[in-house]
């Protein structure tokens, strides 16, 4: 089965499947076509990370994706600035593309088809053309001012008509499946994607871009009412989930859509959120003090800050002391193989940069790196940026259950926060758990309270009301907001082994299993 927000992408991992490919394979093949049928939310120029459970070796492998910073990255070349900036030839370039390193890679120890049977969707809708969606239309005309800023994004993106093709994408696609990393990390695509930076005056190099790399590594992992849950560690937020859990592991929850439910879990992500945005970083650059933030004993002492009658406001934390948008794929093969994949541009359209001779849409994620020295999450060369990008796996009694994921940038934690109590404390199935209404808390535009909750108008009137009685500044969405980020997932009966697909219907997604 493979779940993932594009019909036409689930569809191409699930014909991998069929051909005897592994999860890997299908997750591949997926997420290459969201790269060309969902410009806005990913690409190849983007990074990805993995969870990949092989199920011969019962164990659980992270895969790091995440593009590292220029050799010329460094704060000296932003005196005098506050921040990076958000869109332009500086995001796309700051930090080199990461996610084609950690398809070749972990297609080198998990794939079965040949790399080129992986990417063939792909690069038959990049340089066949696909058919635009309503949510792909929407997103070009909200961001065609700064699209027409760049001549390749607006070439390629703002020729109006129902369908769009991407011939230059295709060839670099084709480099890829002939010659694997190389394929786009040296040679002809390497020199483009180099030239291309210094000519716009950016920041990567073909040296830098030789150099990237996907690394293996341990995932993190935590309880909550008997399953064990994985996420990706540092530098994802994946450790906020685990910290959320936690703190709300021993409250009574309430009634699914009350607003005790969403009043407790709101204080639990303020109180997460403050640890994510003091400590998280590179952990190859940084020291984080990630297996006591996880920890129940922490997670009891923090406890005690949260208010049953009362929203604790963003600014009224107390500092804690110690020693974006996105697509995700979900794919189980059918020797019990996961494959819980994360992959983004982080902005819509990323830095709204395309480079003509590759076709590649450059990402901004360095954008969230901090110009503040003595931050952890300072830009440096060769620094991976904090990432909002996580993906899970879940287990009851040491054998697979769930794949879950989602896109949402600063989002993403709360979405998996409230799916997976929505399925292990109130029985909720897969579909019923990604399709439930949706909160988010946080800024999503300049002027906004970081503790703003936006929720949409499917929760019950009365539960709305109370929230904003007790405090919460409230954004009142609509009944289904795509801003609410999009949650993908596949859970595994442990008796049959049946699986089951989740799909958000705020995407144009499909979960496809035969």
């Amino acid at each position: 089965m493979v779940s993932s927000p594009h019909a036409l992408a689930s569809a191409a991992g699930a014909d991998a499947l069929r051909a005897g490919g592994s999860a890997v394979d299908a997750a591949i093949a997926a997420a290459t076509v969201l790269g060309v049928v969902y410009p806005h939310m990913c690409g190849i120029g983007g990074d990805a990370f993995w969870l990949i459970y092989d199920a011969k070796e019962v164990r659980v492998a992270y895969l790091d994706g995440g593009g590292r910073a220029a050799a010329s990255a460094t704060l000296e070349r932003f005196r005098g600035q506050r921040e990076v900036p958000f869109r332009g030839i500086v995001p796309a370039t700051l930090t080199t593309p990461g996610a084609v390193a950690s398809f070749c890679e972990a297609h080198a120890r998990y794939g079965r088809l040949p790399l080129a049977r992986c990417l063939q969707g792909a690069i038959h809708y990049a340089r066949e053309g696909y058919p635009v969606s309503e949510r792909l239309a929407r997103w070009i005309s909200e961001t065609k001012g700064e699209l027409a800023q760049d001549a390749g994004s607006a070439a390629l993106f703002l020729g109006g008509g129902a369908k769009l093709a991407n011939p230059a994408l295709a060839r670099t696609l084709e480099a890829i499946a002939a010659q694997g990393r190389a394929g786009f990390y040296e040679g002809e695509v390497a020199g483009a994607l180099s030239r291309f930076s210094a000519e716009r005056h950016g920041f990567f190099r073909s040296a830098d871009l030789a150099s990237q790399r996907a690394y293996w590594g341990e995932a993190i992992s935590g309880t909550y009412r008997g399953v064990t849950i994985y996420e990706t560690p540092a530098p994802t937020q994946g450790f906020t989930v685990l910290e959320m859990l936690n703190l709300v592991e021993p409250l009574e929850l309430g009634a699914y859509q009350g607003a005790d439910h969403v009043h407790l879990l709101v204080q639990a992500k303020q109180l997460a959120y403050h640890d994510r945005d003091r400590w998280l970083a590179d952990p190859r650059h940084s020291e984080l003090p990630v297996a006591r933030l996880i920890s129940k004993a922490y997670a009891n002492e923090r406890r005690k800050l949260i208010d049953p009658a009362r929203a604790l406001p963003w600014d009224e934390v107390p500092r804690s002391e110690l020693a974006g948008d996105t697509v995700y794929v979900a794919a189980v093969d059918a020797h019990g193989n996961a494959a819980s994949l994360i992959f983004s541009l982080y902005g819509i359209f990323g830095a709204c940069v395309t480079d003509p001779a590759t076709g590649v849409v450059l990402q901004n994620r360095s954008a969230y790196f901090s110009l503040d020295p003595a931050h952890p999450n300072r830009l440096a060369p060769g620094k991976v940026p904090m990432h909002t990008l996580i993906a899970s796996l879940a287990f009851k009694a040491n054998r697979l259950w769930a794949a879950l994921g989602c896109m949402g940038a600063d989002g993403q934690p709360q979405i998996h926060l409230q799916a997976y109590v929505a399925m292990i404390d109130y029985g909720l199935d897969v579909q019923q758990a990604v399709a439930a209404p949706r909160w988010l808390s946080g800024r999503f535009a300049l002027g906004e309270a970081r503790d703003t909750l936006h929720i949409e108008a499917r929760f019950p009137r009365e539960t709305i009301e109370e929230l904003a009685r007790r405090g919460h500044p409230l954004d009142r969405w609509d009944d289904w907001n795509e801003l609410a980020g999009h949650a993908h997932g596949i859970t595994i009966d442990p008796q049959s082994g049946v699986r089951a697909g989740g799909f958000d219907p705020r995407s144009d997604g499909a979960a496809i299993g035969y």
